[in-house]
């Protein structure tokens, strides 16, 4: 399996807090997201050229273990790792505090290639995406 990884660093801003003062959960989604996009970055596949190879690829799947509360202005690692890409993107992730290391959250995501001119489920990923992650992670 090739590997795509990709790490970003954020700091959790205010308007990502609640009334308890940790990072509202639903943000750790997009922070996920923030990841993924820089991995696909990568092998040249962010969502234009995702949408001008003639795909969407919508989020069917998500899943999220919160560990520990993320907290306003800590810093925070978020790292991604392409896991599934033959028939489905699956991510892995990770967010970790970027100071101790500490893992305060895991999950992952899964995407399927939609064609947008027909609506129809890919059941296998486009030969573009394939090309592009064996490509990139294997030279």
């Amino acid at each position: 399996m090739p590997e795509l990884t990709a790490d970003v660093t954020i700091e959790v801003p205010f308007h990502d807090i609640d009334v308890m003062e940790v990072a509202w959960h639903g943000h750790f989604v997009k922070y996920f997201e923030l990841a993924r996009c820089a991995a696909l970055r990568k092998i040249g596949y962010d969502y234009p050229q995702m949408r001008d190879s003639g795909y969407a690829w919508p989020v069917v799947e998500c899943y999220l273990k919160y560990v520990r509360p993320a907290r306003y202005h800590q810093r925070l690692t978020v790292h991604a790792v392409l896991r599934e890409y033959e028939n489905r993107l699956r991510f892995d992730y990770e967010i970790r505090d970027a100071a101790s290391g500490e893992r305060l959250t895991k999950g992952y995501t899964v995407q399927v290639a939609v064609d947008i001119t027909s609506g129809e489920l890919q059941f296998v990923s486009p030969d573009c995406l394939i090309a592009r992650v064996e490509k990139t992670c294997t030279a």
